[in-house]
C-alpha cells in the first residue's frame, strides 16, 4: 500500500533529487576532466570551456546538501556533500596559486572518486 503522507512523499522526492544531483555531479566532473584534456592534448582554446563549465555545476553539492536535510539522509553523507563543495574551492585555489597547479589534476581524481562514492551512498540510503 502506498504511503500518502505528504512528508513521506517530500522525503522521497528529496532522496531522489539528491541521487540525481550526485550522479549529475559525477558526469560533470568527467566532462570537466575531458575539457581539460582537450585543452592539453588538442587545442589550448578549450581552457575557456574548462573555466566556464565549472560555473554550471559548482553549486550542485550545495543543492545536494539542502536535499540531504529534507531527505533525512545520514549525517556523514551530509558532511560529505559539503566536502564536495569545499573541494571545488580548493580546486579554484590550486588553479590560481603559483606552484599549486600541480595538485589540481590530483585533486580532480580524488573529486571523481569521492563524488562516485557519495552518489552510491545516496542510492543506498534511499
Amino acid at each position: 500500500m502506498e504511503n500518502r503522507n505528504p512528508s513521506y512523499r517530500g522525503r522521497g522526492f528529496a532522496q531522489a533529487a539528491f541521487v540525481v544531483l550526485a550522479w549529475l555531479y559525477v558526469a560533470c566532473v568527467v566532462v570537466q576532466t575531458m575539457l581539460a584534456g582537450m585543452a592539453v592534448f588538442a587545442n589550448p582554446e578549450h581552457w575557456s570551456s574548462h573555466v566556464i563549465f565549472v560555473r554550471f555545476f559548482e553549486f550542485l553539492p550545495f543543492l545536494m546538501l539542502i536535499f540531504s536535510f529534507a531527505a533525512k539522509l545520514p549525517v556523514p553523507l551530509r558532511w560529505q556533500s559539503f566536502g564536495l563543495y569545499a573541494i571545488i574551492f580548493i580546486q579554484y585555489m590550486t588553479a590560481n596559486l603559483p606552484g599549486a597547479g600541480l595538485l589540481h589534476p590530483v585533486i580532480a581524481l580524488f573529486l571523481f572518486w569521492f563524488s562516485v562514492r557519495i552518489a552510491k551512498l545516496g542510492w543506498q540510503a534511499r
